[in-house]
């Protein structure tokens, strides 16, 4: 399992996962759950993976593949429209399902998986997609800025509490941050590396891509901060007047 989010801001799009993969205690990895896609001044195009490993690696392959296809054939690097993009990836989806999923399921073996693909296109503004095990997907909105793939549970609400269009860059990444340290406290299949990349809106290029690794001197004082801030409200809160 994994934990990625990606929010769509007015002045850019905030990228994030983790970068742990494991089948049970005694099996645990790292991977990259973030690929990007960059031409300078034409498209950059960010994709999160949430699910089995297998699966998701196998899509990027695929997109890889038809990129270096014969000429005529739309790709990644061709499309006008991040939709058409979306629309590839959810058909990479189906691809790998109807290639491997009836032999795993023989299997017992869960094959799922849930993407998010966001970034910009020249010549159309920012977009954001969800896409599902299925291959289909739904866009971000003014009222749905962000989504979430995999442990999202734990890590949703300070990002509802707190994230608005308008929010900054800078409140932006320390609410994911706080979100990751959420989930990373409530379950263990999720850890660190954190990977983050800030797209600047319009830029058509990618800003800050940053690794957050054990150690890192600001997460640590913002868990710290956190955690010690949640127990100095919770204290100063009042008591219940009905409880004795």
């Amino acid at each position: 399992m994994t934990y990625c989010t990606a929010l769509l801001l007015d002045s850019g799009m905030l990228f994030a996962s983790d970068s742990r993969t494991n089948a049970g205690v005694d099996h645990i990895a790292t991977f990259s759950k973030m690929k990007v896609y960059e031409k300078k001044d034409d498209r950059v195009i960010v994709l999160l993976s949430s699910g089995n490993l297998a699966l998701t690696q196998g899509v990027t392959n695929i997109l890889d593949r038809h990129a270096h296809a014969e000429a005529g054939r739309e790709t990644i690097w061709t499309a006008r429209s991040l939709y058409d993009v979306a629309t590839m990836v959810g058909d990479a989806l189906r691809e790998m399902h109807r290639r491997d999923g009836p032999y795993l399921l023989q299997g017992n073996v869960d094959y799922s998986a849930s993407l998010i693909l966001g970034g910009q296109i020249a010549g159309e503004p920012m977009r954001l997609f969800n896409i599902y095990t299925q291959g289909n997907f739904i866009e971000a909105t003014p009222d749905n800025l962000y989504f979430q793939v995999g442990e999202s549970k734990y890590g949703k609400p300070v990002i509802d509490r707190v994230v608005t269009g308008s929010t900054s860059m800078a409140e932006a990444a320390k609410c994911v941050l706080i979100s990751f340290d959420s989930t990373i406290r409530s379950n263990i299949s999720v850890g660190l590396p954190i990977e983050m990349l800030w797209y600047p809106r319009d830029s058509l290029r990618t800003g800050i891509h940053r690794r957050i690794v054990e150690g890192d001197p600001y997460f640590t004082m913002l868990r710290k901060g956190w955690g010690s801030g949640l127990r100095r409200v919770f204290t100063e809160l009042p008591n219940p007047d009905w409880v004795a």
